[in-house]
């Protein structure tokens, strides 16, 4: 299958494929074939996470596949268990020791934790500036961050981070923390993008879908593609990794893009955690 999928600009010169591939809730047994499959189909970035636990499957399926490194953008996050900086050196060691890589293209503070560590998450951000300094991590980023974690860090640090991994889908759109990206070239990456499932059976995504002769699936993530966000789905079926990669030979128009985007239901649409509140540290 051709590989069609848009690279996007980061802030600090380097690309992104817009459609990736996303491993979170799979089991390590079940990853490395996952991956496989998803870089047979034509996916070019596969994003982990140490808390994840599959990093080393995913390193295995890169490896495996004949695909040179440079063609494979593998994103992972830090355990929220090791914000301090001698703990995130270690842990970004032991990230790149599963991987069996000697640097990532984008690595990502995975949660602020505001209510954790004296709520010092710039310290962490610092360490993590070191990994792009010295070519470990081609891009840093952050995860789940809301606009004033995002402001302390423009005040605070040197580097603004690439992008902005938050939860975002048609019952949650996100826009006040969209917006400040935009405003300050950090690219928003979109996690549960389809609501771990819960947008599929709405009327209005079924109706569109109908509409353009496409599955719900295939239309939120167009929806996604085409307000120019990054996004990476995640599934084990076969069938379903290829019908998630095949949204670049259609379009929404203008009434269906704000059919969708109308649906946010703003607070009450979150499927995960608020990420003021959050503070869960792996045992």
């Amino acid at each position: 299958m051709a590989h069609t999928v848009p690279d996007i600009s980061l802030n600090d010169g380097n690309t992104i494929p817009q459609l990736g591939f996303g491993v979170y809730q799979i089991e390590p047994k079940d990853t490395a074939e996952a991956v496989r499959r998803a870089l047979e189909i034509g996916y070019r970035h596969i994003d982990t996470a140490q808390m994840y636990g599959n990093e080393a499957e995913v390193g295995e399926a890169v490896r495996a596949s004949g695909l040179d490194r440079g063609e494979v953008f593998v994103t992972s996050k830090l355990n929220n268990g090791f914000h301090r900086p001698e703990d995130a050196r270690r842990a970004f060691e032991s990230t790149l020791s599963a991987l069996k890589m000697d640097h990532v293209d984008l690595f990502l503070i995975h949660w602020p934790l505001p209510t954790r560590y004296d709520g010092d998450f710039v310290s962490t951000w610092k360490t993590l500036e070191e990994f792009q300094r010295d070519g470990r991590a081609r891009s840093i980023g952050v995860s789940n961050f809301q606009v004033p974690h995002l402001e302390r860090l423009a005040a605070e640090a040197d580097v603004v981070p690439a992008v902005n991994q938050i939860e975002v889908h048609p019952y949650l759109t996100n826009e006040q923390v969209r917006a400040y990206g935009s405003e300050h070239n950090i690219l928003t990456e979109a996690w549960s993008p389809i609501a771990q499932g819960r947008v599929l059976d709405d009327p209005t995504i079924v109706d569109v879908a109908e509409q353009v002769g496409r599955t719900p699936a295939q239309v939120v993530l167009r929806w996604h593609v085409q307000r120019g966000d990054i996004v990476f789905p995640k599934s084990t079926t076969p069938k379903r990794i290829e019908e998630n990669f095949r949204i670049f030979d259609f379009t929404l128009d203008d009434t269906a893009m704000e059919r969708l985007s109308g649906l946010d239901r703003g607070e009450s649409g979150r499927t995960g955690p608020n990420p003021d509140e959050f503070d869960y540290i792996p045992a």
